[in-house]
């Protein structure tokens, strides 16, 4: 991997705020969780790449995005019922497409 962990960091924040995290009042700062949470992935990317093929790293990076958006989908649905709220599966996952793509 080329690009640094912290330039990593700086393009999450970049991405994040086209579809904002409410990090409420949890006891941690945002820009340090990004940093630990970048960090980890980077130290696996660097354990699995060295060990797989090209192809399996990219269907672990697959099955890795698909479990933490199920997850991410159930918990937002979650909330929402218990606020008293319709869920609507597409719009839960609309973050997670290609915008005006097929």
């Amino acid at each position: 991997m080329e690009v640094s962990t912290e330039t990593l960091v700086d393009m999450l924040r970049e991405v994040e705020a086209d579809d904002p995290i409410d990090y409420a009042d949890l006891p941690f700062g945002e820009q340090e969780l990004r940093r630990l949470v970048m960090s980890s992935l980077v130290e696996r990317h660097h354990l699995v790449e060295a060990g797989m093929s090209v192809s399996d790293v990219h269907a672990l990076y697959l099955l890795s995005t698909a479990k933490l958006v199920l997850e991410n989908t159930v918990l937002h649905a979650r909330l929402l019922m218990l606020q008293g709220q319709q869920v609507d599966v597409q719009s839960l996952l609309a973050p997670f497409t290609l915008k005006g793509k097929p």
